[in-house]
C-alpha cells in the first residue's frame, strides 16, 4: 500500500496529462480512462464511414440474429427505443437495413441487414480491428487474448445483473 503524504508536505509538481499514481490504482478509473479513449478511436474510423457507434452495434447484432423487430433490437442493446429508430432510420436511408412491418403484427417493425449492409459490415470490422490493434499495441497477442476474455467475464457479470439472472455465476465466470 503507498504510504500517504502527511498534510503540508511539498509534492513533486504532477506534468500535465500525467495520471497520479495513486489514481492508477482505481481499476473503475482505469476502465473509464481506457474506455473512454477506445470509444474516441473507434469513433474516428467510424465517422470516416459516416457511422457512429450504435450504427455499427446494430448492423453486427442484426449480422448475428438475423431479422428483429425494432423492440426486440431496442431490449437486446439496453437502448432507447426512440434512439433506436433514429439510427435504424439512418442506416436505412443508407441502405444498409430493411425496414417492413410484420404481416402477423402490422405494429411492429422487422429490421434486417441487406447485402450491402454486409458489405458495410465487413468494411467497418477491417477498421475496428484495425483501431483494436493500435489500441492494444502494447500488449502480446496471449495478453490481448487474456484481456478480451477477462473483459468479456465482467460484461456476460453485468449483462446477467441487468437482466435479473446475476446471482449463479458460472464456473467459467470464476476461473
Amino acid at each position: 500500500m503507498r504510504q500517504q503524504s502527511s498534510p503540508g508536505t511539498a509534492h513533486e509538481p504532477l506534468t500535465a496529462g500525467v495520471t497520479p499514481p495513486s489514481v492508477l490504482d482505481l481499476n473503475a478509473y482505469l476502465m473509464y480512462a481506457t474506455g473512454k479513449a477506445a470509444r474516441r478511436r473507434l469513433t474516428d474510423a467510424l465517422t470516416a464511414h459516416g457511422l457512429r457507434l450504435w450504427h455499427l452495434t446494430i448492423m453486427a447484432m442484426l449480422d448475428d440474429a438475423g431479422r428483429l423487430s425494432k423492440g426486440e433490437l431496442a431490449s437486446r442493446l439496453d437502448m432507447n427505443q426512440s434512439d433506436l429508430t433514429r439510427t435504424v432510420t439512418d442506416l436505412d436511408a443508407a441502405g444498409y437495413v430493411d425496414c417492413a412491418r410484420d404481416p402477423s403484427d402490422r405494429r411492429r417493425i422487422e429490421v434486417a441487414l441487406t447485402p450491402a449492409g454486409r458489405r458495410a459490415l465487413a468494411r467497418l470490422n477491417t477498421d475496428v480491428s484495425a483501431t483494436e490493434a493500435d489500441l492494444l499495441a502494447p500488449l502480446t497477442h496471449e495478453e490481448r487474448d487474456r484481456f478480451s476474455s477477462l473483459l468479456r467475464r465482467v460484461h456476460t457479470h453485468l449483462e446477467r445483473e441487468r437482466s435479473g439472472n446475476g446471482l449463479a455465476a458460472t464456473a467459467a465466470e470464476r476461473g
